[in-house]
Protein backbone atom coordinates (compact mmCIF):
# COMPACT_ATOMS: atom_id res chain seq x y z
CA UNK A 1 0.00 0.00 0.00
CA UNK A 2 1.12 3.21 -0.85
CA UNK A 3 1.74 6.32 1.75
CA UNK A 4 0.13 9.49 0.99
CA UNK A 5 2.49 12.37 0.73
CA UNK A 6 1.16 13.72 3.95
CA UNK A 7 1.80 10.09 5.64
CA UNK A 8 5.18 10.34 4.51
CA UNK A 9 5.93 13.49 6.36
CA UNK A 10 4.50 12.11 9.61
CA UNK A 11 6.54 9.49 9.21
CA UNK A 12 9.62 11.00 8.63
CA UNK A 13 8.70 13.88 11.57
CA UNK A 14 8.87 10.85 14.21
CA UNK A 15 11.85 9.10 12.42
CA UNK A 16 13.68 12.55 13.11
CA UNK A 17 12.58 13.33 15.92
CA UNK A 18 13.46 10.03 17.10
CA UNK A 19 16.89 10.40 16.18
CA UNK A 20 16.88 13.86 18.03
CA UNK A 21 15.84 12.07 21.02
CA UNK A 22 18.08 9.01 20.88
CA UNK A 23 21.25 11.57 20.24
CA UNK A 24 19.74 13.55 23.17
CA UNK A 25 20.84 10.97 25.45
CA UNK A 26 16.65 10.09 25.66
CA UNK A 27 17.02 6.32 25.70
CA UNK A 28 13.95 4.73 26.38
CA UNK A 29 14.07 1.34 29.53
CA UNK A 30 15.29 -1.52 27.23
CA UNK A 31 16.68 0.30 24.38
CA UNK A 32 20.01 1.60 23.06
CA UNK A 33 21.48 4.36 21.10
CA UNK A 34 20.94 2.26 17.91
CA UNK A 35 18.92 1.51 14.74
CA UNK A 36 16.36 -1.32 16.14
CA UNK A 37 15.60 1.13 19.43
CA UNK A 38 15.13 4.06 15.98
CA UNK A 39 12.49 2.24 14.83
CA UNK A 40 10.61 1.32 17.47
CA UNK A 41 10.50 4.90 19.21
CA UNK A 42 9.33 6.14 15.37
CA UNK A 43 6.56 3.46 15.19
CA UNK A 44 7.70 1.91 11.90
CA UNK A 45 9.41 -1.37 11.48
CA UNK A 46 13.26 -2.17 11.22
CA UNK A 47 12.82 -3.53 8.35
CA UNK A 48 10.83 -0.59 6.35
CA UNK A 49 13.49 2.00 8.47
CA UNK A 50 16.19 0.21 6.06
CA UNK A 51 13.58 -0.10 3.14
CA UNK A 52 11.73 3.03 2.98
CA UNK A 53 13.70 4.97 5.17
CA UNK A 54 17.33 4.28 4.15
CA UNK A 55 18.76 7.95 4.10
CA UNK A 56 17.09 8.65 7.31
CA UNK A 57 19.06 5.61 9.08
CA UNK A 58 22.35 6.80 7.58
CA UNK A 59 22.17 10.14 8.63
CA UNK A 60 21.66 8.90 12.17
CA UNK A 61 24.08 6.37 11.74
CA UNK A 62 26.30 9.50 10.50
CA UNK A 63 24.98 11.77 13.65
CA UNK A 64 25.47 9.31 15.99
CA UNK A 65 29.44 8.79 14.79
CA UNK A 66 30.41 12.43 15.08
CA UNK A 67 28.75 11.94 18.47
CA UNK A 68 30.59 9.82 19.65
CA UNK A 69 34.02 11.33 17.59
CA UNK A 70 33.07 14.63 18.93
CA UNK A 71 33.01 13.26 22.52
CA UNK A 72 29.81 12.92 23.50
CA UNK A 73 28.15 9.25 23.98
CA UNK A 74 24.77 9.88 23.73
CA UNK A 75 23.58 6.66 25.31
CA UNK A 76 24.38 6.27 28.76
CA UNK A 77 25.35 2.11 28.95
CA UNK A 78 27.83 2.43 26.09
CA UNK A 79 29.77 5.34 27.89
CA UNK A 80 30.00 3.55 30.96
CA UNK A 81 31.44 0.23 28.77
CA UNK A 82 33.71 2.64 27.50
CA UNK A 83 35.00 4.18 30.51
CA UNK A 84 34.86 0.30 31.72
CA UNK A 85 36.79 -0.96 28.81
CA UNK A 86 39.54 1.82 29.36
CA UNK A 87 39.58 1.17 33.09
CA UNK A 88 39.88 -2.53 32.43
CA UNK A 89 42.58 -1.76 29.85
CA UNK A 90 44.94 0.30 32.23
CA UNK A 91 44.20 -2.27 35.62
CA UNK A 92 45.59 -4.89 33.02
CA UNK A 93 48.30 -2.95 32.23
CA UNK A 94 49.53 -2.00 36.00
CA UNK A 95 48.74 -5.77 36.92
CA UNK A 96 51.35 -6.63 33.95
CA UNK A 97 53.75 -4.52 35.10
CA UNK A 98 53.30 -5.24 38.80
CA UNK A 99 53.47 -8.89 37.94
CA UNK A 100 56.64 -8.58 36.25
CA UNK A 101 58.31 -5.82 38.75
CA UNK A 102 57.09 -9.26 41.59
CA UNK A 103 59.16 -11.56 39.09
CA UNK A 104 62.34 -9.60 39.68
CA UNK A 105 61.99 -8.90 43.32
CA UNK A 106 61.81 -12.93 42.93
CA UNK A 107 64.78 -13.20 41.23
CA UNK A 108 66.70 -10.57 43.08
CA UNK A 109 65.76 -12.21 46.34
CA UNK A 110 66.61 -15.63 45.52
CA UNK A 111 70.25 -14.52 44.25
CA UNK A 112 70.55 -12.24 47.21
CA UNK A 113 69.90 -15.91 49.69
CA UNK A 114 72.16 -17.18 47.44
CA UNK A 115 75.09 -14.51 48.35
CA UNK A 116 74.21 -14.84 51.59
CA UNK A 117 74.60 -18.25 52.00
CA UNK A 118 78.06 -18.06 50.27
CA UNK A 119 78.58 -15.51 52.73
CA UNK A 120 77.75 -17.27 55.69
CA UNK A 121 79.40 -20.58 54.19
CA UNK A 122 82.30 -18.66 54.00
CA UNK A 123 81.99 -17.53 57.83
CA UNK A 124 81.62 -20.85 59.10
CA UNK A 125 85.05 -22.16 56.94
CA UNK A 126 87.08 -19.39 58.48
CA UNK A 127 85.88 -19.94 62.06
CA UNK A 128 86.56 -24.06 61.48
CA UNK A 129 90.08 -22.57 59.84
CA UNK A 130 90.73 -20.08 63.17
CA UNK A 131 90.07 -23.24 65.42
CA UNK A 132 92.41 -25.43 63.95
CA UNK A 133 94.80 -22.72 64.31
CA UNK A 134 94.85 -22.77 68.05
CA UNK A 135 91.39 -21.12 68.98
CA UNK A 136 93.10 -17.20 68.93
CA UNK A 137 89.69 -15.36 68.44
CA UNK A 138 90.28 -12.21 66.98
CA UNK A 139 88.86 -8.64 69.40
CA UNK A 140 85.35 -8.77 69.44
CA UNK A 141 83.66 -6.81 67.06
CA UNK A 142 81.46 -4.03 69.15
CA UNK A 143 77.79 -5.19 68.75
CA UNK A 144 78.56 -9.07 68.32
CA UNK A 145 78.62 -11.95 70.81
CA UNK A 146 81.09 -12.60 72.77
CA UNK A 147 83.04 -15.95 72.44
CA UNK A 148 83.39 -18.15 69.65
CA UNK A 149 79.63 -19.81 70.08
CA UNK A 150 77.71 -17.47 68.01
CA UNK A 151 75.30 -17.28 70.25
CA UNK A 152 72.29 -15.44 69.18
CA UNK A 153 73.03 -16.25 65.00
CA UNK A 154 69.77 -17.45 63.16
CA UNK A 155 70.96 -20.35 61.15
CA UNK A 156 69.97 -19.95 57.18
CA UNK A 157 67.24 -21.80 55.55
CA UNK A 158 68.67 -23.02 52.23
CA UNK A 159 65.82 -24.29 50.24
Amino acid sequence: MALSHQQRDQIERRVRAAIDRLLAGQIPPGGACDVKTLAREAGISRASLYRTWGHLKDEFEKRRAAAWAAGRQPDPREARIARLRDLNQRITGKLARTHTELTQLKERHRQLLSVLAAKDDEVQRLCRLLDTFGGTSPAPVRGQPQGGDATGVVPLHRG
